[in-house]
């Protein structure tokens, strides 16, 4: 027998977008991006410029993709659509018990990271600092971190669609607005005379928890996909 629940929209969407953000994918695409701008000395106007138009284009580009991919789970069967919930919410599971694996035992085994060939395509585009160049850049490096950033935005693309409404596409704009913030926080801080190698100590000694939080928060959305697609609440 189902159990009434109401689940808060707002508070989970805010919750996966702020763990979701702080990850070592994206920050780490931005911080060497910074990196080669302040390496050509270049003015710290250009630098805001470029910086904004690569984060700009990450911005779009998720909100396009997880609009998108909504829109297409709203017009499935209601039948189909729960057993698509089930499966990914098994998914969304093991890939937080993976990222939590990382926090112990990081770089052994399978993990949710870029692979070393997209990595390096990601240094190599880095290197055309053009404003098309950055806009392909920030929609390539949204596209090839989905492995390291995929799981929350799905889970919350698909608890959204159950209930797709003016609200939903608020709460999608909310969620990839909190995704970048970090992003335009180290930004202005860049701007503003903080070291790069500063930011990458801040980095990589925070990698292992910031995947422990997500693969935590991915536990929790996978058991609430779970637990909406097979009736025991209901998403409201």
């Amino acid at each position: 027998m189902a159990v009434a629940a109401s689940i808060p929209q707002i508070g989970t969407v805010l919750v996966t977008a702020a763990v979701d953000s702080v990850n070592p994918c994206a920050i780490g695409v931005l911080i060497l991006l910074i990196s080669l701008i302040v390496a050509a000395k270049s003015s710290k106007a250009k630098l805001l410029k470029y910086g904004l138009t690569y984060i700009g284009a990450i911005f779009v580009t998720y909100l396009l993709a997880g609009l998108g991919l909504m829109l297409f789970l709203t017009r499935i069967p209601i039948y189909v659509s729960e057993y698509i919930a089930l499966t990914v919410g098994t998914i969304i599971v093991f890939a937080g018990l993976v990222e939590i694996k990382d926090y112990f035992w990081y770089g052994k085994g399978f993990s949710l990271s870029i692979s070393p060939k997209r990595a390096k395509q990601i240094h190599d585009y880095t290197q055309n600092i053009t404003y098309p160049g950055l806009l392909f850049l920030g929609a390539f490096a949204a596209g090839v971190e989905l492995p390291c950033t995929g799981a929350p935005y799905l889970a919350i693309i698909t608890l959204l669609s159950q209930q797709f409404d003016f609200m939903a596409f608020v709460l999608l704009v909310l969620y990839n607005f909190i995704f970048v913030l970090p992003l335009l926080i180290i930004l202005g801080l860049a701007a503003t005379g903080t070291k790069i190698h500063e930011l990458k100590e801040w980095k990589q000694a925070n990698r292992a928890y910031m995947r422990l939080a997500t693969g935590v928060l991915l536990i929790f959305l996978g058991w609430l996909l779970i637990f909406i697609a097979n009736g025991t609440i209901s998403f409201i």
